[in-house]
């Protein structure tokens, strides 16, 4: 009802939205937060156990999530084909993937994020591979065609078993980024942090549009960089 009388008052059929406070779900929310830099510090020394899924492909996707901020989905799906140099600048190119089906969550969504320094000093570019498809290709698909599942649940037992509460998840390495990045005493625009996080922009003029789609990509990696994580070094093994 709620969303059916927002599109009237969008349309100046009525003047208010009568249920816009009435909240019926009586379940408890559990609130994500950020992870704090000793859970950080806890997680680096986990031990990864799952016989599909490999402590490399562990640690290449909990560090990209760190110094990117991308979301689950977002990662899962990248595509060795994905990583491109923009500008002398090695990034992410988060965009729909045709022939597999999968688009990023909003238009927003499809954007570069430039590759953190350190993560390319931890060999994320290790991972790309002549005639492979995918960035990270152990990771199964669903029964429902999710890629990435399996990861989640066992990143689910992981953190339970570390005995970290249940605000923490892997969606909050990109509350972490967040926060992070709006904290800096830099002078970064928000435009800047919305971009690299796909975000759309809280003002949706269409000088917001058009200037968030051409940020220059200089500007998104001063962002990224700014990202540092003293408590965490989660190194990628080899094999």
């Amino acid at each position: 009802m709620s969303s059916l009388w927002s599109v009237l008052v969008q349309r100046e059929i009525v003047a208010q939205n009568p249920w816009s406070q009435w909240s019926l779900n009586t379940t408890k929310k559990t609130e994500r937060r950020c992870w704090t830099d000793e859970e950080l510090s806890l997680l680096t020394q986990a031990q990864w156990e799952h016989r599909g899924i490999s402590r490399r492909t562990y640690a290449g996707m909990v560090n990209v999530a760190l110094y990117t901020g991308l979301r689950l989905g977002e990662i899962c799906n990248l595509r060795c084909q994905d990583i491109e140099n923009v500008q002398g600048v090695a990034c992410f190119h988060i965009r729909p993937h045709q022939e597999d089906g999968w688009s990023p969550k909003s238009a927003a969504g499809t954007r570069l994020v430039p590759i953190h320094s350190q993560l390319i000093q931890s060999g994320i570019m290790s991972f790309l591979k002549p005639e492979q498809h995918f960035l990270f290709p152990d990771l199964p698909t669903s029964s429902e065609g999710v890629r990435g599942a399996a990861f989640g649940q066992a990143f689910s037992k992981l953190k339970t078993k570390l005995d970290l509460p249940a605000e923490i998840t892997f969606h909050s390495f990109r509350h972490t980024v967040s926060t992070k990045l709006r904290n800096q005493n830099a002078s970064f625009r928000e435009l800047w942090i919305d971009r690299v996080l796909g975000h759309e922009a809280s003002h949706r003029s269409q000088g917001t549009i058009n200037y968030t789609s051409s940020i220059d990509v200089q500007n998104l990696k001063s962002v990224i960089e700014a990202l540092e994580f003293l408590t965490f070094k989660l190194d990628i093994p080899e094999r």
